[in-house]
């Protein structure tokens, strides 16, 4: 051996750099554009490559195993339609939260940018990127490879988590580097979690104090801040939570309200309210009635984004720091100093709203209202609870359905229908043998139906739940409400899935009765590989009319 250092292409260098950070699975579709960096991944036998049949799929598999798993969700696609395909997935990432890698390719560099028609080049794929991700890179040089990796990889783990792009010319991923010394001993420098300000944290603790009836609401922000969490419902503070940060409190919990803050019952609590501290939580639109929902006058909000101050309520106090440790050193401040004087009836009050809501709250959904239990029922504690939009995760799906464990629940923030196939594959991948079940509709399920042949090929071990109402059943409730009763564009025609499931080689079950659906799932979960449960909701009769006209108490109006 002489002194000089080994020299690796920059292909394979990318493929050592995602194993040495603790990547087990990536996904993606291979093309010209990015082989380099895949054929590195096969010679090197170390990291699984989930073969998608589209970019948007493979996106959103990356997006939602990293939900699940914790770890950095990786996807790679081609260059310009490629990258473009995988738009829709990357925004829903972002929109998540979720920390994702998006590796891509590039025309040779030579040839970017000068519109000279070489193959998938595509005018500003840079800014296509940056439109949609929480930050994009391109490569631009064999020696800069390694330091773009490693940013970008930091960035995608940083609060507030989320997608980076990173484009890599073709010629760049076929040229050889001198092999990085760091790679032997590489680890991100993530920052370490900051509590803020000690003025601020000292205020929050001395208003949380003087407060009778506190609250505190967590959003995705939070939602892994269980810890400080359980230390201030110790202390006698409640919790409920946005539908992203749910679970960070186990919703059987007597001091969870979970998502139940639209409910009337939990509604009429919170008037009772003296200060709510929100942490981590945008209060969407979705979650307060497009903001109409009255909340407590006395409001402290707690974000690692400065940007989101008076985003859409109006705060008393905005405290800027990354949310879990704020919690915890407001629980030591009020540790400190001999607690909370909390109103006594606090908790029973908690209880009883609670209680009410569960058992209220499902009787508007007809022959569906058992759906809850029986689903529940059904599924170990530990399952991972992944949705599509559909009227039933509209409804009971994101509220009356008991979770336990933040990365158990995956749905799409945004609101699109079609991702939930996609997302419950990823899921399961991401799950490390707990059981998942994903509840699609089928206008939902048919929009990405190749993405099935990735769980066979995978033999991914999830159990489809497909609400069959023959059509867009939620576009069809703002029909009735808004547009009278003209139900244009709403009606598909579908695959028959139990000859889809024949030929494909999966296991099938039809629900075709109210009572039945505990028993399909159940004995679906013992099957090995992915299985479809049938709801047919013709069977089994309408799902009750829910939407309502603005404000939109309880709508997924985007879909």
């Amino acid at each position: 051996m002489t002194g000089s250092a080994e020299e690796i292409l920059v292909g394979d260098m990318v493929a050592e750099f995602l194993q040495q950070i603790g990547v087990t699975t990536t996904f993606g579709v291979i093309s010209i554009h990015n082989i380099p960096m895949l054929d590195a991944i096969g010679r090197r036998n170390a990291i699984r490559f989930v073969m998608a049949r589209g970019e948007a799929g493979g996106g959103h598999m990356a997006d939602a195993y990293a939900r699940v798993s914790g770890e950095l969700g990786v996807l790679f696609t081609s260059t310009g339609p490629g990258a473009a395909n995988a738009c829709g997935a990357i925004v829903e990432a972002r929109f998540a939260g979720a920390p994702m890698l998006h590796l891509t390719g590039q025309t040779a560099t030579p040839n970017m940018d000068l519109g000279q028609g070489a193959v998938h080049d595509v005018a500003d794929q840079l800014g296509m990127l940056k439109s949609v991700s929480k930050n994009a890179y391109r490569v631009r040089s064999a020696e800069t490879a390694f330091g773009t990796l490693v940013k970008a990889a930091t960035e995608a783990m940083t609060p507030p988590m989320g997608p980076i792009s990173v484009e890599i010319p073709i010629d760049i991923q076929r040229t050889k580097i001198p092999r990085p010394a760091e790679l032997a001993t590489l680890r991100l420098p993530t920052p370490i979690a900051n509590p803020g300000a000690e003025g601020t944290l000292d205020e929050i603790a001395k208003r949380l104090k003087a407060a009778k009836r506190p609250l505190l609401w967590v959003g995705n922000g939070a939602k892994f801040a269980g810890a400080a969490v359980a230390r201030l419902v110790d202390l006698g503070i409640p919790v409920i939570t946005s539908w992203n940060g749910r679970g960070v409190l186990p919703e059987d919990h007597p001091m969870s309200l979970g998502s139940l803050a639209t409910t009337p019952d939990v509604g009429e609590l919170l008037k009772t309210i003296d200060l709510l501290v929100v942490a981590g939580c945008r209060l969407r639109g979705h979650e307060t009635a497009d903001m109409s929902m009255p909340l407590p006058e006395e409001m402290i909000q707690i974000d690692v984004d400065p940007a989101a101050k008076g985003r859409t309520y109006r705060s008393t106090i905005f405290h800027c720091a990354e949310a879990g440790a704020a919690l915890d050193a407001i629980a030591d401040r009020l540790s400190s100093s001999g607690g909370l004087s909390v109103d006594d009836a606090l908790v029973a009050d908690v209880a009883k709203a609670k209680a009410a809501a569960y058992e209220n709250y499902p009787k508007a959904f007809g022959p569906y209202a058992s759906f809850p239990v029986q689903m529940r029922n059904a599924m170990p504690r530990d399952a991972v609870w992944v949705r599509d939009i559909t009227l039933n995760n509209s409804t009971w799906g994101n509220r009356t359905f008991p979770l336990y464990n933040p990365r158990d629940n995956v749905y799409p923030i945004g609101a699109a229908i079609g991702p939930g196939m996609q997302l419950g594959i990823g899921a399961a991948l991401g799950a490390k043998g707990r059981k998942v079940v994903c509840m699609c509709g089928d206008g939902g399920f048919f929009l990405n139906l190749t993405e099935l042949w990735t769980a066979v090929q995978e033999q991914i071990d999830i159990v489809f739940v497909v609400m069959n109402d023959k059509g867009y059943g939620v576009i069809k409730h703002i029909q009735s409400t808004l547009y009278g009763g003209r139900h244009f564009f709403g009606d598909l025609l579908g695959p028959d899935l139990e000859k889809l499931c024949e030929i494909a080689g999966m296991n099938y079950v039809r629900v075709d009765k109210e009572d039945g659906l505990e028993g399909a799932v159940s004995g679906a979960l013992d099957v090995v590989g992915p299985s479809i449960v049938e709801v047919d909701m013709k069977a089994i009769g309408d799902f009750p009319q829910y939407f309502k006209p603005p404000p939109y108490a309880d709508s997924d109006e985007d879909e």
